[in-house]
């Protein structure tokens, strides 16, 4: 039963709107244990909460380092094949022109 109001269908998803929650009627008073709170216990919990939520960024982080890195090997490996196929192409190059200056002064 889906009626506006119930946990389901609040009112109002503000939560400084809504109505505070009541303690239960079926629960005797005093029951429950009391809440600790200690400023250095919150502290560090909260710290700690933040440092978890950081975590997916900092993988995020280090993985895109690493990808940039791997990049940056790929790219310095093509520049240095095209390098030695440009060495290549200039060594048949000169051999040609000095075997064609040797043909023409044999003539």
């Amino acid at each position: 039963m889906n009626t506006p109001g119930t946990i389901d269908r609040p009112l109002t998803h503000d939560p400084q709107k809504q109505a505070p929650m009541k303690p239960s009627t079926n629960e005797p008073t005093g029951s429950a244990t009391p809440d600790v709170t200690t400023t250095g216990a919150n502290d560090s919990r909260q710290n700690r909460t933040r440092e978890m939520q950081l975590i997916p960024e900092a993988l995020a982080r280090a993985h895109m380092h690493d990808r940039l890195r791997e990049a940056q090997q790929q790219r310095q490996a093509m520049r240095l094949v095209a390098a030695r196929r440009m060495q290549r192409r200039a060594e048949r190059a000169s051999r040609r022109a000095r075997r064609a200056l040797a043909m023409a002064v044999m003539q």
